[in-house]
């Protein structure tokens, strides 16, 4: 009987988003072809009780930093007794710590770049060097560790995170409802952004826009919904009071239905300026048939295809307020948008995808 590949994750972040929410779903996908995962993380990580949720083995650590002797040696114990063949790192610390216990047990060793961010190229920077193998989320991030990180092309591919289009499908909700749900007004014309609350989110830009729009579109019934929660949150809403905008601005904290706020809206915004790989959130409304007008952070690019959304430079205020402006008073381009965002997606960033190129490189390294 063949023996299963058994997969040990590591993360050292406490948070809860794309990232962490990508390393869940890969490890849930994974498991359904057969291999056996596990998971590393701090006892406090909110990653930790998903993961038990869905019946994955936890095993907790401190993640204290890079050289944290402890860490590294406690995840070599647990590849050791757990009979690992390949570690499947995700952040810094946990790469620094998670890659070397792999060299030290004698296992293979995958690093996922989550971000967008450039790695610094210093040679004393080496850990990305010694992985077996990387998966970036975007082209862009694979290009710039093979041109500034010493990465060969061979050892490093883009594997975007798959989305679920069963979930994510619009004809499995009816829009009335879900526009009662969040309570939305028939004669609302409604901008949304999710994303955790975070710096590089951008979220002032949104709010800058949201005043634009509304006084340039005095006579029109316009409302705007903030979706997801975070350390910005008393920031953002400080800013909301200051612009004026707490009768057109609705902050929902985090949503779990997100499909079914998507469905709600008649636009979702992306104002990123740095750290996306390939945005989760810009694909699900992609996939939702909503229209999009999203920045071109990270690797935001490679979802555009065929004039299916409307993609702005990452730093530009004024094209962003011009793009929101434009959909609000075009309904027809907004159906135009939204009737040529599925099919690009579905061919190339589903869940399906994502899993036979991750088992591809699995059986590659095991042979």
């Amino acid at each position: 009987m063949k023996k299963k590949i058994r997969v040990l994750h590591t993360e050292w972040s406490d948070g809860w988003g794309g990232q962490e929410i990508r390393i869940i779903n890969e490890m849930i996908a994974l498991r359904e072809q057969g291999i056996e995962v596990f998971l590393v993380c701090t006892n406090h990580a909110q990653i930790k009780q998903k993961a038990l949720d869905n019946n994955i083995k936890v095993f907790t650590l401190p993640f204290r930093g890079n050289a944290d002797f402890k860490t590294l040696f406690g995840i070599k114990k647990i590849i050791q007794e757990n009979q690992i063949d390949v570690v499947n790192t995700h952040s810094g610390k946990d790469t620094w710590v998670g890659g070397l216990a792999a060299k030290l047990a004698g296992v293979k060793f995958i690093r996922t770049r989550h971000l967008s961010n450039p790695i610094k190229s210093s040679r004393s920077n080496f850990i990305n060097e010694l992985a077996d193998y990387i998966f970036t989320t975007g082209e862009t991030v694979r290009s710039d560790m093979i041109n500034n990180n010493r990465i060969k092309p061979e050892k490093i591919q883009s594997i975007p995170t798959g989305i679920d289009a069963d979930t994510y499908d619009q004809n499995n909700f009816d829009r009335q409802a879900c526009r009662e749900l969040f309570q939305f007004k028939d004669d609302q014309i409604v901008i949304g952004i999710i994303a955790v609350l975070r710096q590089f989110k951008r979220h002032d830009r949104f709010l800058n826009m949201v005043r634009n729009v509304i006084d340039n579109n005095p006579e029109k019934n316009i409302h705007f919904v903030m979706a997801g929660d975070g350390p910005q949150r008393e920031k953002l809403a400080n800013m909301i009071n200051d612009l004026d905008l707490q009768s057109y601005v609705s902050m929902l904290g985090h949503v779990s239905n997100v499909p079914e706020l998507l469905q709600a809206l008649d636009v979702f915004v992306l104002t990123s300026d740095s750290g996306e790989g390939v945005p989760q959130s810009v694909m699900q409304a992609l996939l939702m048939q909503t229209a999009v007008v999203s920045t071109n952070a990270g690797s935001t690019r490679d979802l555009y295809h065929d004039d299916n959304f409307i993609l702005i430079d990452k730093d530009s205020q004024e094209k962003l307020n011009a793009a929101c402006n434009q959909l609000v008073n075009n309904q027809d381009l907004r159906n135009q948008y939204a009737s040529n965002s599925r099919s690009y997606i579905l061919d190339n960033f589903s869940k399906v995808r994502m899993t036979e190129k991750i088992m591809k490189v699995y059986s590659s390294l095991m042979s």
